[in-house]
C-alpha cells in the first residue's frame, strides 16, 4: 500500500476568492502568482476569468507551492464560529456543489496528517500523546477513503434519518460528504492547511509513526475521538449507524488496573448519579498544564466541559427547540430521557409540548436543538423548577463531557501523556484488542 492523497473539501460558496503563492498551472498553464483570483457559480457551471468550466484543477508545480483561500470557516455551528483567511499546500480543485462551487485540496496523507495534528493539539503537548493521535487520525482518515471505493458502496446501507410521526432520528457522518473525502472542520477532523499553525512536534510525531494505523482483524479501524468522556467512552452504535464496532466499547477512563468497576449507565438511575459526581478519571483534570495541550484559543473559551450546566426558563427553552427543530412544539412540558448508551449519553429524548411531542436523536440532534451551537454532549440529566399549573417555568441541564465520547479523548489521552504512558499504552486502552500496523 503506497501513501494516498486526500481530498478535504475546505469551503463552499456562490464565490470563492484565492491567492497563489507560490507555481500552479491549470491544464498544463502556468499560473499567475501574487494577486487575488475568483470563481463564481453562474448557471450550473463555474465562471472563472470569463471562461465557463464543470471543474477546474489547479496543480501545484512543487512542494512548496501553496494557495490561499479567503474568509474559510472554521467551527461551523459551534460557539467559537469564526471565518479566517487560510493558507493551503497541494492541488486546489474547484467543484460545482449544488448552486455553488466549493474549494478541495488535494494533498498527501502525511501532509495532510501534520496540519490536522498541528490544528488539533497545541504544541506543548507531550511527543507520546502526539504520535497516538497521529496514528488514530490516520486510520480513521484511511477508513473514510476506504468507505468511498466504489466497490465498499452497495455492501450495507444504512439510512442516515428515520422520521415518523413519533420519531426524529438522524445521525451525522463522513457520508454527508460525497463529494470529496472529508471536510476540514470538526465534523470530520479539524484541517487548518499551513496557516502559521505547523508545529514541529506534530510533524515529528507523524514521521515517527509514518503509515502506521490500529487494526482489528487486520481491518483498518474506524479510530474516533472527541475531546472530552465525562469519564467514561461510548459504543459507536450510540452515535452513528447500528453497526457495532468491538474495539469502539463504552469503558472508564482510568487506570484498568485500579480494579472499580462501573455501573451501566444507560439506566436512569446510575447515569443520574454518575453525572450529578466527580468521580476519578484521566479526563477529570483542571491541570493547564494539559488543557492547553488540547484546547486551542478558541476551544478555550469553554471553561467547563467534564461537569457543565445550563439553564434555561420555559419561554427561552420553548423558542430555542422551535428554531432549532423547525417543528412548533407549543410550550414545552417535558423532557423525559428515553434511551441511553452505556456513557450515560442520551440516544432518544422524547420532548413533550402542548402542540407537539416527539421523541429526538441520536446524540449530536439532541445536543444540536437544545443549543444555538451545540450542547457540550448529550449525557445530561434534565431538572425542572418552578412548578405552576403543572408547568416548569424553568429546566436545568446537568451533564458530563464534550463531545461524542467515542474512542480516545483527548484530554485523558493528554494526560496518560503527561504520566509517562507510552502511544501504544494509551492506544490500547483506548482500543482495546486492537494492533499496531505499518500499512506504507
Amino acid at each position: 500500500m503506497t501513501q494516498a492523497a486526500v481530498r478535504v473539501g475546505i469551503l463552499t460558496g456562490k464565490e470563492i476568492a484565492f491567492i497563489f503563492t507560490g507555481n500552479y498551472s491549470l491544464s498544463g498553464v502556468e499560473i499567475t502568482t501574487g494577486h487575488f483570483f475568483s470563481v463564481r457559480y453562474d448557471h450550473g457551471e463555474i465562471l472563472f476569468q470569463g471562461k465557463k468550466y464543470k471543474e477546474l484543477l489547479f496543480k501545484a508545480l512543487n512542494r512548496e507551492a501553496a494557495f490561499l483561500l479567503q474568509n474559510v470557516t472554521i467551527g461551523v455551528t459551534f460557539h467559537w464560529e469564526r471565518k479566517v483567511d487560510q493558507l493551503f499546500s497541494g492541488d486546489l480543485k474547484i467543484i460545482l456543489s449544488g448552486e455553488t462551487v466549493t474549494a478541495v485540496n488535494i494533498v498527501p496523507v502525511e501532509d495532510y496528517l501534520v496540519s490536522v495534528i498541528s490544528s488539533e493539539m497545541s504544541s506543548t503537548a507531550s511527543p507520546e500523546f502526539l504520535k497516538a493521535h497521529a496514528v488514530i487520525s490516520r486510520g480513521w482518515l484511511l477508513a473514510q477513503i476506504n468507505k468511498n471505493k466504489p466497490e465498499k458502496t452497495e455492501e450495507i446501507s444504512f439510512s442516515s434519518l428515520v422520521r415518523n410521526d413519533n420519531e426524529y432520528i438522524r445521525w451525522y457522518d463522513r457520508e454527508d460528504h460525497e463529494l470529496f473525502d472529508v471536510c476540514a472542520d470538526d465534523h470530520c477532523q479539524r484541517y487548518q492547511g499551513i496557516s502559521h499553525i505547523l508545529s514541529p512536534k506534530a510533524e515529528q510525531a507523524v514521521h515517527d509513526t509514518c503509515g502506521q494505523v490500529l487494526t482489528y482483524d487486520h481491518q483498518i479501524c474506524d479510530t474516533r475521538f472527541s475531546k472530552c468522556c465525562g469519564g467514561m467512552t461510548e459504543e459507536f452504535q450510540s452515535c452513528w449507524e447500528p453497526v457495532k464496532h468491538p474495539y469502539l466499547i463504552a469503558l472508564p477512563d482510568k487506570n484498568p488496573d485500579s480494579g472499580e468497576s462501573v455501573s451501566d449507565l444507560s439506566d436512569e438511575d446510575h447515569a443520574r448519579i454518575w453525572i450529578e459526581s466527580s468521580p476519578e478519571a484521566f479526563c477529570n483534570t483542571s491541570d493547564e498544564t494539559v488543557l492547553k495541550q488540547v484546547l486551542k484559543d478558541y476551544d478555550r473559551e469553554t471553561t467547563s466541559f467534564y461537569r457543565w450546566k445550563v439553564e434555561y426558563d420555559r419561554e427561552e427553552l420553548a423558542g430555542l427547540i422551535s428554531r432549532r427543530s423547525g417543528i412548533d412544539f407549543g410550550t414545552i412540558i417535558d423532557l423525559i430521557p428515553v434511551e441511553r448508551g452505556k456513557s450515560g449519553r442520551l440516544v432518544k429524548l422524547k420532548i413533550v409540548g402542548t402542540r407537539k411531542t416527539l421523541i429526538v436523536g441520536k446524540e449530536l440532534e439532541i445536543r444540536r436543538i437544545l443549543s444555538e451551537s451545540h450542547l457540550y454532549s448529550s449525557a445530561f440529566i434534565i431538572e425542572k423548577e418552578s412548578i405552576t399549573d403543572h408547568l416548569p417555568q424553568k429546566f436545568i441541564l446537568r451533564g458530563a463531557g464534550w463531545g461524542h465520547g467515542v474512542g480516545l479523548c483527548q484530554i485523558g489521552a493528554a494526560v496518560m501523556g503527561e504520566k509517562g504512558y507510552r502511544y501504544d499504552e494509551i492506544l490500547r486502552h483506548y482500543f482495546p484488542g486492537t494492533t499496531i500496523e505499518k500499512r506504507y
